[in-house]
């Protein structure tokens, strides 16, 4: 029996990764569709159209087609996934691909239906549906099939998603609609306040990279960037520092700490046990913001750690999800 899949996606609020078996990661682009108003049609897809947002002419729209991991504007979804598809299939495009396709924990049926039809659409001979946790489980190298209780936090651009794994399945889990787009949105409102100064996305992500931190750090660090002055309109530089950052994010950080507090309240105390044993493992590209695995360490007593990397770990594991769960089956 055949049960490899030709495809993996993770689709992510912020970026799109393909896993083609026996390739690994074949691609990974920012979900972004640059359409033209005008005359109704697709212009740019992913990293090319990225590179439009906040710089585009009126009638060209830099869209995000889904928003906190949920397809927000389903034809754009369609056409994304059907050009990501030929992308990361190649010249091999003959037959349509098995696919198996990531969603957040917390999507509801019609939201999961919708992910389905919108695959099948853009050309899937097939579709399996994983959720993010378990995707999250596998690639960051976690025997899911076991009786033994496995935590994962997984932070994307829309959603954080926590859950408690156990035999293949979820056990407890959360899906909170605050992850890395919030962070940005947080150092954007942030700056504009405290500095009245009006930046843009890619500024808040390069902050976030460079000297975001949700812990307080022994040595504050800087960096300057420029805006626009709110007052004036014309372009200002001020210079940010770490300590600044951690609290702009506090808000943002704190909301995911306590969905994952809320989480161990609910898991079973034996398979608790085994978390504090084992500890919380982050993935997603949220999790690479400085300081989280101390904060959550702290707050609940449980060792913290983050996979190796972390935003590639859905994409993985939603390749291998299939191989897994036969195998798993058959035993």
């Amino acid at each position: 029996m055949a049960a490899a899949t030709d495809i993996g996606i993770d689709l992510g609020t912020a970026s799109i990764l393909v896993y083609a078996k026996g390739k690994g990661i074949v691609l990974k682009e920012p979900s972004v569709v640059a359409y033209d108003k005008d005359a109704d049609k697709v212009k740019a897809i992913g990293e090319e159209a990225r590179q439009m947002i906040g710089r585009t002419p009126g009638n060209i729209m830099a869209i995000r087609p889904l928003r906190q991991g949920v397809i927000s504007d389903y034809v754009i979804t369609e056409k994304m996934l059907r050009y990501f598809i030929q992308k990361a299939m190649g010249r091999r495009g003959f037959r349509k691909p098995r696919i198996v396709i990531c969603v957040p924990s917390g999507v509801t049926d019609v939201e999961r239906r919708a992910v389905e039809e919108a695959t099948y659409q853009a050309g899937a001979r097939e579709v399996t549906i994983v959720e993010e946790p378990i995707a999250a489980a596998i690639g960051a190298g976690i025997d899911i099939t076991r009786p033994c209780g496995n935590m994962i936090v997984d932070i994307g651009g829309g959603t954080t998603d926590i859950a408690v794994i156990s035999l293949g399945g979820i056990v407890v889990s959360t899906s909170i609609r605050v992850a890395g787009d919030d962070f940005n949105e947080a150092i954007i409102r942030y700056v504009r306040k405290n500095h009245g100064l009006f930046i843009g996305e890619q500024t808040a992500e390069a902050v976030k990279i460079r000297i975001g931190t949700a812990y307080r750090q022994a040595e504050n660090m800087t960096m300057e960037i420029k805006g626009r002055n709110v007052v004036t309109g014309l372009p200002k530089t001020v210079t940010l520092t770490s300590e600044e950052i951690r609290e702009a994010l506090l808000d943002a950080v704190s909301q995911i700490v306590d969905a994952v507090h809320n989480v161990l309240e609910k898991t079973p105390p034996e398979l608790a046990a085994d978390v504090s044993e084992r500890g919380i493992v982050l993935t997603g590209g949220g999790a690479l913001l400085d300081g989280l695995e101390e904060i959550i360490s702290e707050r609940t007593g449980i060792n913290t750690m983050t996979a190796e990397n972390p935003a590639m770990v859905v994409a993985l594991g939603t390749g291998q999800y299939v191989e897994i769960m036969s195998e798993f089956e058959r035993r």
